[in-house]
């Protein structure tokens, strides 16, 4: 990646310096409790080089979608404590994002001291689509680091999202691409360059729509595109079948049509699916092929004559890139479709193949699942940007830091 790197920031000294890190640490909770903290402990490495080095270290992050306002259970103190247990060290949590408890707690840091700033999307200038409000609080961000501070970007999860934390801080301060930030985009280079042959696809999750982009994008370049999760049911409608109550976006019909028409040979659908009575975890479940999918029931994931020929496709397999479950994997009675495919992808891993996880629901679901993130070459810290950078996206938060 042709920027300055983390690497290059520490050669240049960071002792005594202020330096803001923009980390992405939207973890999933359940009330305070952090479920899922692989995003906490991905943003270690550069964080760990930084306090080493001697820097003042000021971390902004988002939790959630709050609207523009302080909100509670949004807030980063659980996030704090995580860290600072990772760490071995105290963070400090600011009450605020760049009022006055922020700018007292930046002022009394020391050498390696660490401070995280409260959910910066409290402020509603960070995701104004006005940039001179966006502007006004990347200058308050920047107040925080003083005059020869530094700016690491290390939050790939939100590297395609032009907000003020992001992308504007980037354009006032020397910036740099953060340990994570550079290893996502060595990782994703290589599904895009140069790419072992054959290489797979599988895509899930719930809408057509939200992978239209990338399904286009890929299946020219790919020698399977596997499909599951609820978008299915809109490329099994566009087939013919029926899909009774299943997850349907009628919009898109046509568009599934125009797509098995010019990828037929490279898409695959599932043969049979999980159907049940009612979304629910203790609904009564049958398994059917897709064809005699009864009115009144839906599928909430493929079945198991699915994950075998997916599994034997995959099997092929010198790369694969994975986004998107294969069912509601966060009832036990639905997660056989998911794990049946995230174990078909491992063992590929483990015959040599470059496998790679394209972070969202899929992380969730390597961790909720019991897998080891081993067993996969590289798990993506960022669904949307992954998905983008493949799509042949600009990503700002990736473009701020060439100039």
């Amino acid at each position: 990646m042709g920027v300055p790197t983390l690497k290059d920031l520490l050669e240049e000294g960071v002792s005594g310096r202020g330096v803001l890190v923009r980390s992405d640490f939207n973890v999933p909770l359940d009330g305070t409790t952090i479920t899922d903290p692989g995003r906490i402990l991905a943003s270690l490495p550069t964080l760990s080089a930084l306090v080493d080095a001697g820097a003042k270290v000021i971390i902004t992050a988002h939790l959630g979608r709050p609207k523009g306002e302080p909100d509670p259970k949004f807030s980063l103190a659980p996030v704090a404590e995580r860290l600072g247990a990772e760490l071995g060290r105290n963070v400090q949590l600011a009450g605020d994002v760049v009022g006055s408890d922020a700018l007292a707690r930046a002022e009394g840091l020391t050498d390696g001291d660490v401070l995280l700033l409260e959910n910066v999307r409290f402020d509603p200038r960070e995701t104004s689509k006005d940039e001179t409000e966006r502007e006004a609080l990347a200058k308050a961000l920047v107040e925080l680091v003083g005059d020869d501070g530094a700016f690491v970007s290390d939050g790939f999860g939100v590297v395609h999202r032009k907000q003020a934390s992001v992308y504007d801080v980037a354009k006032l301060l020397p910036h740099y691409a953060g340990k994570l930030v550079a290893a996502e985009v060595d990782v994703l280079s290589k599904l895009t360059h140069e790419v072992a042959r054959p290489y797979a696809v599988v895509l899930g999750g719930s809408k057509v729509s939200d992978k239209l982009g990338v399904i286009e994008a890929l299946a020219p370049k790919v020698d399977t595109l596997v499909i599951g999760g609820g978008m299915a049911f809109t490329f099994l409608a566009a087939q013919g079948h029926s899909v009774g109550n299943s997850l349907l976006q009628e919009d898109q019909i046509d568009v599934c049509k125009g797509l098995l028409e010019q990828f037929g040979d490279v898409i695959r659908l599932p043969v049979d699916v999980v159907v049940a009575d009612k979304f629910a975890a203790d609904a009564d479940a049958k398994t059917v092929p897709v064809e005699e999918i009864p009115d009144g029931w839906m599928g909430l994931d493929i079945g198991p004559e699915s994950v075998k020929r997916f599994s034997a496709v995959l099997s092929g397999a010198e790369t694969v890139f994975w986004n998107g479950p294969s069912g509601v994997f966060e009832f036990e009675k639905f997660s056989s479709g998911t794990r049946g495919v995230a174990e078909a992808i491992a063992a590929t891993t483990k015959g040599g193949s470059f496998t790679v996880v394209g972070g969202g629901d899929s992380a969730a679901a390597v961790r909720t699942l019991g897998l080891p993130d081993s067993d996969f070459s590289h798990i993506s810290t960022g669904g949307g940007a992954s998905l983008e950078y493949l799509e042949g996206k600009e990503l700002p938060g990736l473009k701020v830091l060439e100039s």
